[in-house]
């Protein structure tokens, strides 16, 4: 008799361990997908601010004054990584709208702020920003998970000198 019984005690914890292991599946998966999705939130941001800092720089060489002053070919390299606007963005969504340019002739997408002749303690210098608004990062949202597909990141921006 007593063979059998341990029989009956195992099969009946392995249905316990079954369901055990069904309770905790839902909550691990989503603590991974969390993770995940993070993670993916945080690469997209840093490649944002790599390209909106690779923009400033292309133009902190240019004069915003000049008639060829590059300023749609710095939106390309924003968004594209080139200023020819080939390929694929860089980040799925991103398009040469969210992204502004505010320099000493032109700051209206930047309003209460000075870009030309800010004085430093070594005279007064020319000022270029770049920035991305209104990007939103597109998740891979479960149902179970609301509100995910609706992240917006806030402006993204660099500021530089301009060297003439």
């Amino acid at each position: 008799m007593m063979p059998q019984l341990t029989a009956m005690k195992r099969a009946s914890m392995r249905g316990a361990v079954a369901v055990e292991f069904a309770l905790l599946l839902i909550p691990l998966l989503t603590l991974v997908f969390g993770v995940t999705e993070y993670g993916r939130a945080l690469f997209q941001y840093n490649t944002l601010a790599k390209t909106v800092r690779d923009s400033a720089r292309f133009l902190s060489v240019e004069n915003p004054s000049d008639a060829s002053y590059p300023l749609a070919q710095a939106k390309c390299l924003t968004v594209y990584g080139n200023t020819a606007c080939t390929g694929a963005p860089l980040v799925s969504g991103l398009t040469t709208a969210m992204v502004k340019v505010c320099d000493p002739v032109d700051a209206s997408d930047c309003p209460g702020e000075n870009f030309a002749a800010v004085a430093t303690g070594f005279g007064s210098i020319n000022l270029v920003e770049v920035k991305i608004v209104g990007y939103p990062f597109t998740s891979l949202s479960l149902p179970f998970v609301p509100g995910l597909d609706s992240i917006v990141f806030g402006p993204i921006h660099t500021t530089m000198r301009q060297v003439l």
